[in-house]
């Protein structure tokens, strides 16, 4: 058994507006098949409750919405299942315009309201009938959504008292009537009743304001018009909706009970101030239920995910997989609307694991003299999260190592610890190393872990010994020593030193690099001797100093050698006389014009350089009488001209040149001087320069003859080609045609007949219109210029075997022929003769050529129709 029926219309309350909290109550009543037994009642509101009786009451002191107050009240059969709904409105009016009017108190029963609106009243007066303003307020009218019809249900009735007087017609306007969405609503014109025509969506449209009009027949507004409010009432017909079907959120292991996770979000369609769009959350399920089945909870009107429980391990569960439920009706499973959304919490790593080594001791080995080798790999565990900071090791040298000679890296992918040489090790002073080495995290332990006792290990390193080279205790060994030492002289003992203590080797001595090969070396005990006199001014010196580099090998196996360098200081020694600078130089052939400037150069250094002196030799007795030498300071001199005047010329002046070395060295050297006449200013003139160079007049005026000479023997030559040039432009060819046994084209430089020859028809240079005068035209002879069509001219038919006379003829008649031809232009042009080729039926044109005699041999050789053409 159902409902079989609920208020027939809408309940409506009248309250005032008063400004103090009000309580009241009203009496619904629902019938089912067993009258009201058994009925239980709940509405949308926190704010109002209904009893088992049916009383609707207010469950608490409430401030009243300015205009109205809608409540949807639901009643239920918990034995059928049936239910129903009915909307109650308060109406809240001011209750200086409602004097009289009444409130609903408890114990008072509301009546329901008529479903016909009169808002244009008639009130009388002392004068009779008089139209009165509405004193009233038109009630919004409610429409449930989603209704199931029939349709179009009627909402109300619309009528003005004045209709009994007159016919009215009633029109309704906006949006939802004669605007978008149309026809949503209508009105019978005549009778008034407004009906809507279809199911209303809350969640498209909440509510419509229209205006009603009444007219006469003849469309006279009759009435004002009026406001209609019609609010659509919220059904729950949408499920909440999360915003993400899955979320993500993480937590770190060990938190503590009450910890943040994440916020879930659902929204719901429905009207959020009803209990239809109240969404609430719960857990459903959660996967893994280690190590409890609750580790997480959520508040159910935020959607705050927390973490209810201890335990969180990472290591034993990395996730955590948590089902949530949001449901409607403020979580009411029995009516309310439900959706579900995944919730992924990621349980992330602290440090909460000291890694720790496998083992408490380790050993490894390494060669003496070696670097960047690893000795030892140390292996350790972390249950922490793989290549974190809580997992990356990192290794530390305590004790063991005071030189520094290990460090420990780490491994990026394995996490080991690397033990690695960075300074070489000697088996001569460490034969084994005791390292004690600590290893910890990146990121430091978290509160309350302590390092464990296996983050400590020991590290035996031994060291063994190899070969080492010989070393020269003193490299770079500097001795000094004067130059010119002779041939055998000891110099030094360069000797080496094997740091094998412990191995029992020889070793020997040789030269690596002696540039000047002045050096040799005792093979035994490294003893140094000159093989050469040693020269500091030698191109092998740099800088006062000789260098020379020996090699120091032992016996061991495998062998090791060193190097050595040995430097030799030389110290000058006066061995090099001076050198006169310039060896060339110009003066004029009078003295007091200019002078020469002259200084020395000496290889050897200081003090065994200048001062130097300079001085003419006695003999021959020419050279003190001609010049003279003026000293100016240490290193320089001027020499000049001793007599008046000096014939020009090149002179060799000695002078001897003498350093202030102990002893001194002197040098005679020879500068040749270019004697000139010279200008006014002292410079050499160009024929002075010539003849100071040793060319007489004579000579010159030999030289310029012999170039005036050629250069009128090439001008003539020159002229000479250019006349034979022309001369063989200008050369006619003169060859008679009998004596020609070859065709020829002869080229005359003629440019035409002038005036004469321009007298000419044009239209012979155009295709003619008839080709009759052309078509008996010989096959013989064709211009290349002419463009052959149809037949040709008749010209002369060359003989199969001509004779000799006959080719005369053959072209002088083939000249006619083309003089005569109508098709022909009036310019020179080029006659082709045919000519059949080798193999041809007719045979060769220059066969007839064999039968003119013995003078004729030759050509019929080169053009006859032989096998070899």
């Amino acid at each position: 058994a159902g409902f079989l029926g609920f208020f027939s219309g809408l309940m409506y309350v009248t309250c005032f507006v008063m400004p103090i909290k009000i309580v009241f109550k009203l009496d619904l009543k629902f019938n089912n098949c067993a009258g009201n037994k058994g009925v239980r009642y709940e509405t949308n509101s926190l704010d109002f409750k209904v009893r088992a009786d049916g009383t609707l009451y207010a469950a608490q002191h409430l401030q009243l919405p300015p205009k109205q107050l809608i409540l949807l009240v639901t009643a239920w059969d918990p034995q059928s299942l049936a239910r129903g709904e009915a909307v109650v409105r308060f109406l809240v009016a001011d209750k200086s315009q409602h004097n009289g009017h009444k409130v609903g108190v408890p114990g008072e029963p509301v009546q329901q309201q008529s479903d016909t609106l009169l808002p244009w009243r008639q009130h009388q007066s002392n004068n009779g009938l008089r139209r009165q303003k509405r004193d009233w307020v038109i009630p919004p009218i409610n429409v449930p959504e989603n209704s199931r019809g029939p349709f179009p249900q009627q909402l109300v009735r619309i009528r003005s008292d004045k209709d009994k007087e007159i016919h009215i017609r009633y029109s309704i306007t906006g949006v939802g009537a004669d605007q978008p969405p149309m026809e949503v609503f209508n009105i019978d014109p005549v009778s008034g009743r407004m009906y809507v025509t279809r199911p209303m969506d809350r969640e498209e449209r909440a509510s419509y304001h229209l205006r009603a009009h009444a007219v006469d027949m003849n469309g006279n507004k009759v009435e004002n018009p009026i406001d209609l409010y019609i609010y659509v009432i919220d059904m729950n017909d949408n499920r909440p909706e999360f915003i993400n079907q899955v979320y993500n959120g993480s937590v770190d292991e060990g938190s503590k009970p009450g910890t943040y996770v994440m916020t879930v979000t659902a929204n719901d369609a429905d009207d959020g101030t009803t209990a239809n769009g109240m969404v609430r959350y719960r857990i459903v399920t959660q996967t893994p239920q280690s190590p409890s089945q609750n580790m997480f909870t959520i508040n159910s009107e935020t959607g705050d995910i927390v973490t209810v429980a201890a335990g969180l391990d990472r290591e034993k569960v990395q996730q955590y997989i948590v089902i949530v439920q949001a449901t409607d009706m403020e979580g009411n499973l029995n009516y309310g609307l439900s959706n579900t959304a995944t919730a992924i919490i990621t349980v992330t790593d602290v440090n909460d694991n000291p890694p720790e080594f496998t083992t408490s001791t380790y050993s490894g080995e390494v060669p003496e003299n070696r670097v960047e080798v690893v000795v030892a790999n140390l292996t350790v565990l972390d249950r922490d999260q793989p290549h974190s900071p809580n997992w990356n090791a990192i290794y530390r040298i305590i004790s063991g190592d005071p030189s520094g000679h290990f460090t420990v890296r780490t491994d990026p992918v394995t996490n080991e610890g690397m033990v690695t040489v960075v300074k070489a090790v000697d088996y001569e002073m460490n034969r084994a190393f005791m390292l004690t080495v600590m290893v910890s995290n990146q990121a430091p332990l978290a509160s309350g872990i302590q390092m464990s006792f296996q983050s400590t290990a020991g590290v035996t390193i031994s060291v063994t010994d190899v070969n080492e080279a010989p070393y020269f205790p003193t490299n770079h060994k500097l001795i000094r020593l004067e130059e010119g030492v002779p041939p055998g002289t000891v110099l030094t003992t360069f000797s080496a030193v094997d740091p094998d203590r412990f191995m029992q080797q020889a070793v020997r001595y040789s030269k690596l690099s002696d540039p000047a090969n002045w050096l040799n070396i005792n093979a035994t005990n490294g003893q140094i001797t000159t093989a050469a006199v040693l020269d500091r001014e030698s191109d092998y010196i740099k800088n006062n100093v000789y260098e020379a580099t020996f090699l120091a090998a032992d016996n061991g196996i495998p062998p090791a050698s060193g190097t050595g360098t040995l430097q030799i200081y030389l110290i000058d020694i006066n061995d090099n006389a001076p050198e006169l600078l310039p060896r060339e130089a110009q003066i004029c052939e009078k003295p007091h014009l200019n002078v020469i400037n002259i200084t020395a150069a000496d290889a050897d250094i200081d003090p065994n350089v200048g001062p130097f002196v300079f001085e003419l030799p006695a003999v021959p007795s020419a050279v003190r009488k001609n010049w003279t030498i003026t000293r100016l300071n240490g290193d320089y001199a001027q020499l000049s001209l001793r007599i008046m005047y000096l014939e020009a010329g090149v002179y060799d002046v000695p002078i001897i040149v003498t350093d202030s070395g102990n002893p001194p060295l002197f040098n005679t050297s020879v500068i040749k001087v270019k004697v000139c006449p010279c200008d006014e200013n002292g410079d050499c003139t160009t024929i002075g320069a010539v003849a100071a160079a040793g060319l007489g007049t004579g000579a010159i005026i030999a030289i310029l003859i012999c170039i005036i000479i050629l250069l009128t023997m090439v001008l003539l030559f020159v002229v000479w080609m250019k006349r034979r040039e022309k001369e063989r432009h200008t050369k006619q060819l003169l060859i008679d045609p009998e004596d020609d046994v070859r065709d020829n084209i002869l080229k005359y430089d003629e440019e035409g007949g002038g005036e004469e020859d321009q007298d000419y028809d044009l239209s012979q240079l155009q295709q003619p219109e008839t080709m009759d005068h052309v078509l008996n035209k010989t096959p013989g002879v064709r211009r290349v210029d002419e463009r052959p069509i149809g037949a040709e001219p008749q010209y002369p038919i060359r003989p199969v075997i001509p004779h000799p006379g006959d080719i005369g003829d053959f072209i002088n008649e083939g000249l006619r022929a083309a003089d005569n031809d109508p098709t022909a232009p009036p310019y020179d042009s080029l006659l082709v003769f045919d000519y059949e080729g080798s193999g041809s039926t007719a045979g060769s044109d220059y066969d007839y050529l064999n039968d003119w005699g013995p003078r004729f041999k030759k050509l019929a050789d080169m053009y006859g129709g032989g096998e070899e053409d």
